[in-house]
């Protein structure tokens, strides 16, 4: 009985689908580094005008303290 190897266009899909997966797969990293990099002002705490601010910009006489 003669043995058969592996048929040359299985083994080529096989690699073609490896290469094809560790493509995908970096290219979704980049993806998610740069989505990561995105500033996102609901994510920080803001506590409203600080001192400076204050400073350049003085209350008038007839406003109410909060």
């Amino acid at each position: 009985m003669e043995r058969r190897g592996p048929n040359v266009s299985t083994v080529v899909a096989s690699w073609t689908m490896a290469i094809w997966q560790g493509l995908t797969r970096t290219v979704r990293a980049a993806i998610q580094i740069e989505e990561e990099k995105i500033y996102r002002p609901e994510a920080h705490y803001m506590r409203g005008p600080g001192p400076k601010w204050r400073e350049k910009h003085p209350r008038a006489r007839g406003s109410s303290p909060r």
